[in-house]
């Protein structure tokens, strides 16, 4: 009775290792047929327009971040004049500096850098 619990044992465990084998050789085959199946392909053009175009969508990326900022600080400066709370209204003129600052970003880099 052990010895059928332990080679039915052994059967499954062979069985995993052998289905679990296979799908690395299959993985296997799959990376190799793409890496060496892979075209190289070369940028068409100027590469610093790459460049460019990546900036100013990071850009237009931290300007709607800005934007965002500043539609919030207004909320909290209008929030604090309704309440009288001094410290609300500190935190909300700081937000809507912040997020001027961060709508302008691009063009105070663009003054800075000359």
């Amino acid at each position: 009775m052990v010895n059928l619990k332990k080679i039915q044992e052994n059967e499954e465990l062979n069985k995993t290792k052998r289905r679990s084998r296979r799908a690395l050789i299959i993985y296997i085959a799959l990376v190799c047929s793409m890496t060496m199946g892979a075209a190289t392909c070369f940028a068409a053009g100027n590469p610093i327009t790459v460049i460019n175009n990546l900036s100013t969508f990071i850009f237009s990326l931290i300007r709607a971040i800005g934007l965002i900022l500043l539609g919030f600080g207004i909320v909290q400066v209008g929030l604090s004049l309704k309440s009288h709370d001094p410290s609300q209204r500190a935190n909300g003129f700081l937000t809507l500096a912040g997020g001027v600052i961060i709508t302008f970003a691009k063009e105070i880099l663009n003054t800075i850098v000359g």
